[in-house]
């Protein structure tokens, strides 16, 4: 059995896999993997985590686990998902774990894996672990258990790793910044990057309590931020997730950037043009057709930033990433990384001494209405042919004009119904009569 999705384990804290007991399992059978692949006598795995309450005790049957089998822990606390990447290398560990669920509410959690060089777990070392995990936790070599200990300047130093990214001859004193933090993993580090830059910082949802993380806020909920921005009249609106992997940024007027504007202020805008772009079968056709017309090659990838590196990789390009504000920039970073992509806009910005909105003024999204669909089990839409001849007549209503895009969620029981075309009432009307066929079919 498998228990790895596209992103890890994840699930509602308290339902089977993500309880104390299997966490304490799981740590305990990826200790036993790290010591089989590791030179190191005693090999080191870094931990963080996001403010959710559930967190603490993932947090404490993980190390337990991992302790159990001779493997030592360097506790990071609170930290975005990008910091733990990055501390792994930096570091030099043989592995890091991040507890988070993302951008879901505060009763889901999740783990997931980066491995020595700070990127995606490989396939076969998870597989190894699915395997120890079938296997009884013994405890054999009760002399050479291994220990945690907590890294105290673990945001000092992410914090620097994120101002390296930006230009060194560049600041931000001319602009004022509102941060929404969605009361996530960066309520700290995320302000402090941009106030040592230069910038004027005014946070938002910066007080995580355990409970409020991604509520009503965040990149998913941009809409206090963009309240925020006009009120305070401020030059830029930056919107995280709950470990800060994501961004949407918002411009002067409180118009939203997504992932996709992004994509494109980096790809046409930005000092040196790449040769190519990573994007996914979500990406705007808007973002596709730009990019045709300033001659950069746009390569869909599957949804996933697993897959947008995994392309980028192939390719040998830097940058990529998805409408939900994903943004990978590998010549920065080794995974999505919210604050370091926003610096690279911000960046822009300060080189063209352009406000974001005129960095995106000839840059329209087609309408585009997804519509997500929660079920109880999660089954493959494709499978019931009612389902089908819907698609089929819609893909053919759309034909030349538009696309059509039905996925299952690697991370929840989501189907997601998303409809792009050149007229949005049309395009709504469809997305929400194929949601309900899929609500109506469901098995």
């Amino acid at each position: 059995m498998s228990y790895f999705g596209t992103d890890g384990i994840r699930g509602k804290f308290g339902v089977m896999p993500i309880t104390p007991e299997f966490a304490l399992k799981l740590g305990f059978a990826t200790g036993k993997v790290i010591k089989r692949h590791s030179k190191k006598a005693k090999p080191v795995v870094v931990m963080g985590k996001d403010p959710r309450l559930s967190g603490y005790i993932l947090e404490s049957a993980l190390q337990s686990g991992l302790n159990a089998a001779g493997v030592y822990v360097h506790l990071l606390g609170p930290l975005p998902t990008p910091a733990i990447a990055h501390l792994t290398r930096a570091l030099h560990a043989n592995l890091g774990i991040v507890i988070s669920a993302s951008h879901n509410p505060y009763f889901d959690n999740g783990i997931k894996f980066f491995s020595s060089e700070g990127k995606k777990l490989p396939d076969a070392l998870q597989e190894e672990i699915n395997q120890e995990l079938e296997k009884e936790l013994i405890i054999d070599d009760i002399a050479n258990l291994g220990k945690s200990v907590r890294v105290d300047d673990a945001q000092g130093r992410y914090i620097e790793f994120c101002k390296s990214s930006f230009p060194y001859h560049y600041d931000l004193n001319d602009l004022t910044i509102v941060v929404d933090c969605a009361n996530g993993a960066a309520y700290n580090v995320g302000p402090a990057v941009y106030r040592e830059l230069g910038a004027k910082v005014i946070a938002i949802h910066n007080e995580p309590n355990g409970l409020n993380i991604n509520e009503g806020c965040g990149s998913t909920h941009p809409e206090s931020l963009q309240q925020a921005v006009v009120q305070y009249k401020a030059d830029v609106g930056i919107a995280f997730d709950g470990d800060a992997d994501r961004v949407i940024m918002v411009d002067q007027h409180g118009q939203q950037i997504t992932g996709d504007h992004i994509l494109y202020i980096l790809a046409t805008k930005a000092k040196h043009k790449p040769a190519g772009i990573v994007g996914t079968l979500m990406s705007n056709m808007a973002l596709e057709l730009a990019l045709e017309k300033a001659g950069v090659e746009l390569l869909r990838a599957k949804v996933g930033d697993r897959y947008v590196l995994q392309g980028l990789e192939e390719k040998g390009w830097a940058i990529g990433g998805e409408p939900s504000g994903h943004i990978l920039t590998l010549d920065k970073s080794t995974t999505g990384d919210a604050i370091i992509a926003s610096l690279q806009v911000l960046t822009v910005m300060v080189e063209q001494q352009k406000a974001l909105d005129e960095l995106v003024a000839d840059f329209k999204l087609l309408p585009n209405v997804l519509v997500n669909v929660r079920l109880e089990a999660m089954f493959d839409p494709y499978s019931v042919p009612a389902l089908v001849t819907e698609f089929e007549k819609a893909e053919a209503q759309l034909k030349g004009r538009g696309r059509l895009l039905i996925r299952k969620s690697g991370t929840e029981p989501v189907i997601r119904v998303m409809v792009e075309g050149d007229d949005l009432a049309e395009v709504t009307a469809l997305a929400n009569h194929l949601a309900d066929a899929v609500r109506a079919n469901a098995v």
